[in-house]
């Protein structure tokens, strides 16, 4: 019969307490990987509720703006009729054979009367119209056409209206065609700018050949 190994108790000792470090090093490990994980889910889960927020911001903003520019493409081709009605009383008040004639003066007020409730009803659904006449030219509303020499006015003051334009709740339906007034030029200047226009011509001229 063989004798049973007698082990060192201190050998003993030793690993059993061995054991029980892996042991605790194995839970603090699990403890570590179960916080990660909570945190990752914290972290997607925040994610998740700020995209949300921004879809739901997003949504409320295109509702907002179909319910305040909705009739934006109506209201821009609405224009034409204000452009009619000017056109229409200019044509009339410059023909010649329609000068001082009283079918005239009562087609000019019709006119006039057709033009008013047609810009009241645009106000009443805030279309305004810009101002343009001695206002500064401002290239988000304005669209300058022509230059015309005036030393009674600021340079790129509007001293001419050749179109109205609009704005709708602050967006622009379309910009104002305007003429800016410029200094009068001296006959010199005039000559100068003259001669250089002619010898750039020239210039375009013999290359072309």
């Amino acid at each position: 019969m063989e004798k049973e190994k007698i082990k060192d108790p201190e050998i003993e000792n030793e690993e059993i307490s061995e054991k029980v470090n892996n042991d605790n090093s194995n839970d603090k490990e699990e403890e570590i990987s179960a916080e990660d994980q909570i945190k990752n889910l914290e972290d997607k889960l925040s994610r998740t509720l700020a995209e949300m927020e921004n879809q739901r911001r997003r949504f409320e903003k295109e509702r907002d703006d179909a319910f305040d520019y909705g009739g934006f493409s109506f209201a821009k081709e609405a224009l034409n009729l204000i452009d009619n009605l000017e056109r229409s009383k200019l044509s009339l008040e410059n023909d010649e054979e329609l000068k001082n004639n009283e079918s005239l003066k009562k087609i000019s007020e019709h006119l006039d009367i057709i033009y008013k409730d047609t810009i009241s009803i645009f106000k009443k659904n805030n279309i305004e119209q810009i101002k343009s006449i001695n206002e500064k030219l401002d290239p988000n509303f304005h669209q300058a056409m022509m230059e015309i020499e005036d030393d009674s006015k600021d340079p790129g003051t509007i001293v001419q209206e050749i179109q109205k334009g609009f704005l709708m709740k602050n967006r622009l339906l379309r910009p104002a065609l305007v003429g800016v007034s410029k200094k009068t030029l001296k006959k010199d200047q005039k000559n100068d700018i003259k001669t250089k226009n002619t010898n750039e011509n020239n210039k375009k001229e013999e290359e072309n050949n």
